[in-house]
């Protein structure tokens, strides 16, 4: 609310009885100058009158995903652009469930998928649900694609039990919402790469490789949450872009040079996860090749090396690349680092199919002087660990940044 900026917040209740606190939530937003809409679920409206909301708001309340008079107004669509950010308070076990499948069954859950904004989710139910093994395991993966959680609290609750599980008050909620708390990367301007890269033999046909992208993306997601702004530049990819995150798409090396540099000015940290193709036909067919001879010789030249150019530039950001050996890790990791003057960079073994293409990955992290080992585990809980490093290195071995 920097400067007397008016934020957009859509607020997203859930089925539970600390509906009723939501109330609160929408005087204290409106105290601090947001302009709130109010999207309900059915089951909310047993709880409180969606007049309430719209009296306090004083903006009609939404619930209905097929609601034709609404819908020639704003749509679902365009209420989720509409959005600064999203708010779900009370974040109930069904609600918080049917996010972490992807369901899109209500206009609240069609609208999670449609935006762009930060989600906050306050949780509110029973002591014994909010520890059920299958809403810690919902709780954990949205927290993965970057939902923030507030709450829930220990205390009594309608039921008559003590536990955790009560919604988090709304002040608490007031400022998780406007004022996050600052992470390693708060304030920086974080340039990743990702995905493969495909060099274009014919107008169908490319060299390329196994690259998921999804180290890269998932770099990009815990960069967000340390508090980061992010522009990703990545090839094709096999998983989706996080949300809040800057994509800039782009098939093969030279436009991913090209993309790279039309965004390095004032970024503090480049991170060169994208699996690049080393080399390229020297002149793609403009026709589709035909099979008509029993050998084919592709005459290849070298593509431009992005990360030492990177880091080879002045300004230069702290420079972190990546490199997948199938034997001598840490000598061939070493020397690359010291050859292409990074600052850090991240190891690991791709023989026998490992981690190119794989949901999980394995690490070593060497720097001048240093290193540290991650064991195999999901790439979306190696990423954080990761970018904490990271900001570690930055923040114990400063180069001259943009922002610094």
């Amino acid at each position: 609310m920097a400067n007397g900026q008016t934020l957009k917040i859509l607020l997203g209740v859930g089925g539970g009885i600390a509906a009723y606190k939501a109330c609160e939530l929408v005087r204290r937003l409106r105290d601090a100058n947001c302009e709130v809409r109010v999207v309900m679920t059915r089951a909310a409206s047993a709880f409180v009158s969606p007049l309430s909301f719209q009296a306090l708001s004083g903006l009609p309340v939404r619930s209905d995903l097929l609601d034709a008079e609404a819908e020639s107004g704003m749509d679902h669509i365009a209420l989720a652009r509409w959005a600064d950010r999203v708010v779900i308070a009370p974040a109930t076990a069904d609600l918080m469930a049917r996010m972490a499948t992807g369901l899109a069954d209500d206009l609240l859950t069609t609208l999670c998928l449609a935006t762009e904004a930060p989600i906050l989710l306050a949780p509110a139910m029973n002591r014994v649900m909010w520890a059920h093994p299958a809403t810690q395991a919902n709780h954990r993966l949205l927290v993965t694609r970057g939902v923030r959680t507030v709450g829930p609290e220990h205390g009594d609750q309608a039921c008559g039990e003590h536990g955790a599980g009560r919604m988090a008050e709304p002040a608490a909620i007031l400022q998780a919402l406007l004022d996050p708390p600052p992470g390693p990367l708060s304030g920086k301007q974080v340039l990743i790469t990702a995905g493969p890269t495909h060099e274009a033999i014919d107008p169908v046909r490319f060299i390329g490789n196994r690259s998921s992208g999804r180290m890269g993306v998932a770099l990009a997601a815990a960069a967000r949450d340390a508090g980061a702004r992010i522009c990703l530049v990545h090839g094709p990819l096999a998983v989706p872009v996080p949300p809040g995150v800057k994509a800039v798409a782009v098939d093969c090396a030279a436009s991913m040079r090209t993309a790279v540099f039309e965004h390095l000015e004032g970024v503090d940290l480049f991170i060169a996860a994208a699996a690049v193709a080393d080399y390229r036909p020297r002149e793609p067919a403009s026709r589709k090749l035909k099979k008509d001879t029993q050998t084919l010789t592709l005459d290849l030249v070298r593509n431009p090396d992005i990360l030492a150019e990177v880091a080879a530039h002045r300004p230069r950001p702290f420079v972190v690349g990546f490199a997948a050996e199938t034997h001598d890790l840490h000598r061939h990791a070493r020397a690359k680092l010291e050859r292409k003057g990074l600052d850090m960079i991240a190891a690991n073994d791709v023989s026998a199919g490992r981690a190119i293409g794989t949901p999980d990955n394995a690490l070593t992290v060497f720097w001048p002087g240093g290193e540290r080992g991650f064991a195999a585990q999901p790439k979306e809980t190696l990423a954080p660990a990761l970018i904490r490093l990271i900001a570690e290195r930055m923040a114990e071995a400063p180069v001259t940044t943009p922002s610094s």
